[in-house]
């Protein structure tokens, strides 16, 4: 017979593990379930955690070149990839360990190393991995088993050993000549990431800019960094086919009407992520999935199916760490406190981190005259910009997206030194409903890149 739990979830991830926990503080037995061969999800797994780590130490390695532009001399710059490797590897199992013990010490919570599927609407099959099998059923059960990367349909593909975001990272040495198919989020930073490792990297990207929902403005100024770090990118760039050639990979691609081959040590695929719902096999349980696999929900993140909820990626919302721990924010407040809190209107910022970092939040100038808007566009280049220019960090440029008729502020994009926290000032002030004006006329401590919301502002007093 099943075992009877209160609550399952499947998946450690960013927003299952605090889950587990809240319940298992209410009071409820709860099971929580990782497929993985530790806790933790895709942020402290592969994720976020390991290619931050790794954006760190590129960027040392970038600064150390950079030093005599400080007037700083240094020696030859060399890139110990086996150190770098043993530095992400201890942070990961840092954080990984520490989310077991924080989950081990709930006494009505239990820890599930196995492979989670549905054998019926409310009933979970565990084939655990240490052999056997349990059997589980749950009045709530919910479901952040996340995403993994996607395989593009690209002839040869299977048999030249491309790399992909996780397997990338366990290099022992810097690539000779990376090429990286996708221009997106996780093909633009570990590009720059290799690039300040010391490798040559090309960049193939299909659509004709890189980031294709970003600003065309925006993209531009992001392929101008690139191109200065260094690296090949080849935007408008359909992928025919791969192989082998002796001990390279030969990826041939077509370019305004031009077939290229080109010739590289290691290949790394980062076309996009899909959701891991197929591994659950939803349909024993008559979940609703659409056309590209994720489960749909609604603004309380509930399923189809009473009682079972999907949070993180595998909804199909935006794929941000942050975003998943706000989907657990919601179900608590919903589940625990008594609330009706839902998904609607809720502000959702994002960081790229390459370097400079790409802060992003709210509608962008395309979304907002699409919508309708009366748009006026403020814009700095960071040039302009003191705390960068002291730092020698001038890259880059400043946009806000603001409605003309009331003065509230649409949106913006941060290309700059930290961009993700200067975005995040201006993200406060959407969240209270603040004109722009008050940033433009907020008194800020000198020299801080904040303070540079003043002039940003500004320019629309001149436009």
């Amino acid at each position: 017979m099943p075992e009877p739990v209160d609550a399952i979830i499947i998946g450690t991830g960013q927003g299952g593990k605090p889950l587990a926990g809240a319940l298992a503080e209410a009071g409820w037995k709860t099971a929580i379930i990782e497929k993985a061969d530790r806790v933790g999800g895709t942020c402290i797994v592969t994720g976020c955690t390991p290619t931050k780590t790794m954006i760190a130490s590129a960027r040392v390695a970038y600064l150390a070149r950079r030093a005599a532009d400080y007037g700083v001399r240094t020696g030859p710059v060399d890139v110990d990839m086996p150190a770098v490797r043993k530095r992400k590897r201890d942070i990961v199992e840092s954080w990984s360990s520490g989310s077991r013990k924080g989950m081990e010490r709930h006494e009505t919570l239990e820890l599930l190393m196995g492979h989670a599927r549905f054998s019926g609407p409310r009933e979970i099959t565990v084939d655990m991995h240490e052999g056997g099998a349990r059997v589980l059923t749950a009045g709530h059960i919910f479901i952040n088993v996340g995403t993994r990367p996607a395989v593009p349909p690209i002839p040869g593909l299977d048999a030249v050993g491309a790399f992909d975001n996780a397997s990338i990272m366990e290099l022992g040495e810097v690539p000779e000549h990376l090429i990286v198919i996708g221009g997106g989020f996780i093909g633009l930073e570990f590009a720059q990431m290799f690039r300040r490792f010391g490798s040559r990297v090309t960049i193939l990207e299909r659509q004709p800019h890189c980031l294709p929902r970003e600003d065309e403005d925006v993209a531009e100024a992001i392929r101008q960094v690139l191109g200065e770090d260094g690296i090949e990118v080849l935007c408008g760039s359909a992928v025919e086919r791969v192989e082998r050639n002796g001990g390279e990979v030969v990826v041939t691609a077509s370019r305004h009407d031009v077939t290229r081959r080109i010739s590289g040590s290691h290949l790394l695929v980062a076309t996009g992520r899909v959701p891991n719902s197929d591994t659950l096999d939803p349909a024993q349980a008559r979940l609703e999935v659409n056309d590209r696999g994720f489960i749909v929900v609604n603004e309380r993140l509930e399923t189809s199916v009473p009682g079972i909820y999907a949070l993180g990626d595998v909804n199909g919302g935006p794929p941000f760490t942050h975003v998943s721990y706000d989907d657990f924010r919601i179900l608590e407040m919903n589940l625990l406190k008594g609330d009706d809190a839902t998904t609607s209107g809720r502000l959702v910022p994002y960081t790229l981190f390459i370097d400079p970092q790409l802060g992003r939040i709210g509608l962008t100038e395309r979304q907002a005259r699409e919508q309708g808007y009366d748009v006026r566009v403020a814009k700095l280049p960071m040039s302009r910009v003191a705390r960068a220019i002291e730092t020698d960090e001038t890259r880059g440029l400043m946009k806000a997206v603001v409605d003309g008729s009331t003065g509230r502020i649409l949106g913006a994009a941060i290309l700059g030194i930290e961009g993700g926290e200067v975005a995040s000032v201006i993200q406060v002030a959407m969240m209270g409903g603040l004109p722009c004006t008050t940033l433009r006329n907020g008194v800020f401590s000198h020299p801080t890149l904040s303070e540079s919301l003043n002039n940003l502002f500004m320019t629309l007093d001149s436009a």
